[in-house]
């Protein structure tokens, strides 16, 4: 008889002390050991319909790489994901599972899911730190094809395509390769090591990468293609920052969360003397509930803010983060200043001062206090505010985390590419395939902000398109 785990609950994640990581940039959580990896692995039933592989974006064979840890055969599990996955170390540190594969998951009708992220994570951490094998180049098939971006859905594009044997060139804007990999998602979730690896994974496979190459505006979709690449994949993601539009988002001291975060997790102002600057301490606030809000409440805590804000104009109930990223910047001691919403940024207010308030620094943010009233298109109940109820929220930094959209730079210098009301390139479901001939897309430049491993997935889906329409053609 097959030995089970019949625990109701997952092992627990090791991670750093709150107290401690709040002041670090070290990654909080520290991985399973082969010892809680086996013993989790003995959770899962090995069921037959596998429900769990329909919640994954890229369909990794789950039960059966769950097997292999069983096995002790930690490479074999890697090799197992590998066939269907590009970045595992990533999808296993970023990745809401608990939304997609482990919500199928059989064992949490009647108690938690399967760790499968832990468990994805474990086998990439252990196959970078055991392995010495490196990437097979395909044999060449003669085609070219470009890819634009460099996050994960770009990577993914262009890793299927290597393994067809296409000879693919990513141009990425930025300095590093890693989209919002390196430059959205701070290194206490996502260490940069990891993501340089899987780069280097691309290029040892013949991959190029030229970097501070701005798609739009120093190339071209149509001068690429007019240097004999056959296919273009756009994979530019959603970097243009939404901002809230009252009063006072021009003072010194106000961020979109976007800037926030490049500043700090990709040109390092973290450090004691930064090419790039960015305020420090004090009092912050960071506007909106998503899983960029709270890497933006948690980067400026480790950035030494004396204290910490999330303002969000709902619920804890609807707040759209993972439960998991809630939980760590609560234990971290960031304050929820749930059911407000600002109104006015303000900046010096002194009679006396002569210099002009619209550009001085941030003194203060004035709230609304709101109520939940029916729900609105999306099932989420509707914020309604409450008269009389403003306040003011004594802070130096606001942060605004509402959302971002496509850059329009691609869509503006591009004939025939037609994009939705939101700015999105219209693609076609199934392939990627825009309206331009020859040009795909997918990520967050086709949906606006989404996961990772959604991007992932339309990257896998372009790549086999583009694969289609070349063998044809």
């Amino acid at each position: 008889m097959p030995k089970f785990n019949m625990n109701p609950k997952k092992n627990p994640m090791p991670s750093q002390d709150p107290q401690v990581r709040a002041h670090n940039f070290k990654e909080v959580a520290t991985g399973y050991t082969e010892e809680i990896a086996l013993d989790e692995s003995q959770r899962c039933l090995h069921c037959k319909n596998m429900p769990c592989v329909s919640g994954c974006p890229v369909n990794i064979h789950i039960p059966d790489f769950i097997q292999k840890i069983k096995e002790s055969d930690f490479e074999g599990a890697y090799q197992i994901i590998n066939m269907t996955s590009s970045l595992p170390a990533v999808c296993g540190r970023v990745c809401p599972q608990e939304t997609q594969c482990e919500s199928k998951c059989v064992r949490g009708i009647k108690g938690e899911p399967v760790g499968i992220g832990r468990l994805e994570r474990f086998v990439a951490d252990w196959h970078n730190a055991h392995s010495t094998a490196k990437p097979e180049v395909a044999p060449s098939n003669g085609h070219k094809v470009a890819v634009v971006g460099s996050g994960p859905s770009g990577l993914t594009c262009a890793g299927d395509l290597a393994k067809k044997g296409y000879k693919v060139t990513i141009f990425e804007a930025l300095h590093l390769a890693g989209g919002v990999l390196v430059y959205g998602i701070p290194e206490f979730r996502l260490p940069k090591s990891i993501v340089q690896k899987e780069v280097d994974n691309l290029t040892a496979m013949g991959v190029d990468v030229e970097t501070d190459v701005v798609v739009g505006k120093t190339l071209t979709i149509d001068e690429i293609m007019a240097q004999g690449y056959e296919a273009v994949f756009v994979g530019s993601g959603a970097g243009l920052p939404r901002f809230m539009g009252i009063p006072g988002e021009s003072l010194k001291g106000v961020y979109s969360a976007n800037e926030y975060l490049t500043r700090s997790n990709l040109m390092k102002a973290y450090k004691d003397d930064p090419v790039t600057p960015i305020m420090k301490g004090g009092k912050v606030a960071v506007v909106g509930g998503g899983n960029v809000a709270m890497d933006a409440a948690r980067t400026a805590l480790r950035l030494g803010a004396d204290k910490v804000y999330i303002v969000y104009r709902r619920s804890l109930e609807e707040l759209p983060a993972r439960r998991e990223e809630v939980e760590h910047a609560m234990e971290e001691g960031i304050e929820f200043k749930l059911l407000n919403n600002p109104v006015e940024i303000l900046g010096y207010n002194n009679p006396d001062d002569k210099r002009d308030p619209k550009n001085g620094n941030v003194i203060g943010m004035k709230c609304i206090q709101m109520k939940l009233g029916e729900p609105d298109e999306k099932g989420r109940r509707r914020p309604i505010p409450i008269e009389g109820s403003e306040f003011v929220l004594d802070v130096d930094t606001v942060v605004i985390a509402i959302g971002t959209s496509p850059n329009p730079l691609i869509k503006n210098t591009t004939a025939g590419l037609d994009v939705n009301a939101h700015g999105g390139i219209i693609v076609e479901e199934g392939t990627g395939k825009t309206t331009k001939d020859g040009v795909y897309a997918g990520g967050d430049a086709v949906t606006g902000a989404a996961t990772v491993i959604s991007a992932m997935g339309a990257g896998k889906v372009a790549a086999k398109a583009i694969d289609e329409y070349l063998s044809n053609k």
